[in-house]
């Protein structure tokens, strides 16, 4: 197996492992990602349907509390109690998502 290829653009042998053309800056393959990365952003994204899942179930559950609430004071309470879950939720999701993004962000490809 030849150790050099030809440039599609200007023609030139480049080595195989080049991920440019030296001479005419034309990009000859796409570095990937590592180990490491490909598991972190595969975590984001489980991680991401996951929070979505259990949001809409959250939602569900509160709906369903909230039909069988007569009384007006155990309406506000369990209004307040699901304002502050949510509000739980929706943070935990963001903190979430800082870390496991920074770490799809520093193990992304690199030539």
């Amino acid at each position: 197996m030849p150790k050099t290829v030809a440039c599609p653009s200007c023609g030139k042998e480049v080595s195989r492992k080049a991920y440019d053309c030296p001479h005419c800056g034309h990009p000859l393959r796409k570095p990937r990602r590592g180990l490491f990365g490909t598991i972190f952003k595969g975590l984001l994204i489980v991680f991401n349907i996951v929070m979505l899942l259990w949001l809409i179930g959250y939602i569900g559950v509160l709906s369903d509390m909230n039909a069988g609430l007569t009384d007006e004071a155990e309406r506000a309470g369990a209004f307040v109690g699901g304002t502050i879950g949510m509000g739980m939720l929706l943070a935990l999701w963001a903190m979430g998502d800082v870390v496991l993004g920074l770490l799809v962000l520093l193990t992304r490809p690199s030539k």
